[in-house]
């Protein structure tokens, strides 16, 4: 080889090397991490993604781990690119219906409010039950003694407010019969109740750990154990549907991820919680152990997404909070075959 022809094939072969480091030590990033989590097993041969970015909303709430959790196992899927959008509101599916983002997990009746408001998004799976609990104070025993009480509520997260009418609606109580105070933040609604100036609080993961470590209320409801909302799904995922429109290959490899993170965080919450503390989610460790440790993250597994739709969707046309009916609402929006797919590939 002459020395001319060496000098030009130097800077290519350079560059070459470069690039193939780069991509080796980014795929060594992710095993290691998908390790750490207890999962470094690829998909299985099956059409790349159409797209190798996505996108979802990052929200403080540490009962949304699995979404959080799946960012290595997305690369694993194809994903060169995994991107948690900061933004400064809890209207999420509204975020997702923007293209802002092109995925979330949220909460169910949410999802019921943005479908009968005609909003494009396509719930595609349930992930786990649980995450509130209502703290009171005073002499109250039941929901049904909420009639005529203060509730607090943050004016950013449209949540809170569905969850509570579609409780005092099932015990036959007007929502509007509820003193609703509303605050700017999570934070500012919890301290409201704190210092009883609010007769109860719908509390979120972690803030029922905070609010028994203070000593705080007592809680007369707890979505995790009390039927009949321990059998439905509270948190969901979602997505935009000219995502799923288009990239039906990306859509299934991105629930394929967030299932198997749910399922890592039953397994094993140890490792799932310090991932979760190194990666910044929640530092406190402790805490978001015992979150991780209290919620039904298997129950994708076993209970029917289309069976919670249907009811918050009674629960919230009784509160005049939605118009359609919930078989309209199924008919129209749902389209669960991703799902049905990845219960019976990962079946165990």
């Amino acid at each position: 080889m002459t020395p001319r022809l060496w000098r030009e094939m130097k800077g290519p072969m350079q560059r070459q090397a470069r690039f193939s480091r780069r991509a080796l030590l980014a795929n060594a990033s992710a095993c290691s991490a998908a390790a750490l989590l207890g999962a470094i097993h690829p998909a299985a041969a099956e059409a790349p993604p159409e797209v190798t970015k996505i996108r979802f909303v990052h929200t403080p709430a540490i009962c949304l781990s699995p979404q959080y959790l799946a960012e290595e196992l997305l690369r694993l899927e194809g994903f060169s690119e995994v991107e948690y959008v900061d933004i400064p509101t809890t209207k999420t599916l509204t975020l997702v219906e923007e293209g802002r983002a092109d995925m979330t997990m949220g909460g169910a009746p949410d999802v019921v409010a943005a479908l009968d408001a005609g909003k494009r998004i396509v719930p595609l799976a349930g992930i786990h039950a649980g995450c509130y609990e209502l703290f009171v104070n005073g002499p109250i025993a039941s929901v049904r003694d909420l009639k005529g009480k203060s509730v607090a509520i943050t004016s950013e997260d449209p949540t809170e407010r569905l969850f509570m009418a579609g409780f005092v609606a099932y015990v036959g109580v007007d929502p509007r019969d509820i003193h609703w105070i509303t605050t700017s933040s999570a934070d500012e609604a919890m301290q409201t109740f704190v210092t009883g100036k609010a007769d109860a609080f719908l509390a979120f993961a972690a803030q029922p750990v905070e609010l028994r470590a203070r000593k705080v209320g007592r809680v007369i409801l707890d979505t995790v154990r009390d039927r009949p909302w321990s059998q439905y799904f509270c948190c969901m995922l979602s997505a935009r549907r000219e995502f799923v429109e288009k990239y039906p290959v990306a859509t299934r490899r991105v629930l394929r991820a967030v299932l198997k993170a749910a399922d890592l965080c039953a397994q094993e919450p140890e490792r799932a919680a310090r991932y979760l503390a190194a990666k910044g989610y929640e530092t406190r460790t402790d805490i978001a152990l015992e979150v991780l440790k209290a919620l039904p993250y298997r129950r994708w597994r076993e209970a029917d997404p289309e069976d919670t739709l249907r009811f918050h969707a009674l629960r919230l046309r009784e509160a005049g909070l939605v118009r359609n009916t919930p078989q309209k609402l199924l008919a129209q929006a749902t389209d669960w075959r991703f799902l049905t797919e990845l219960k019976r590939e990962l079946k165990q």
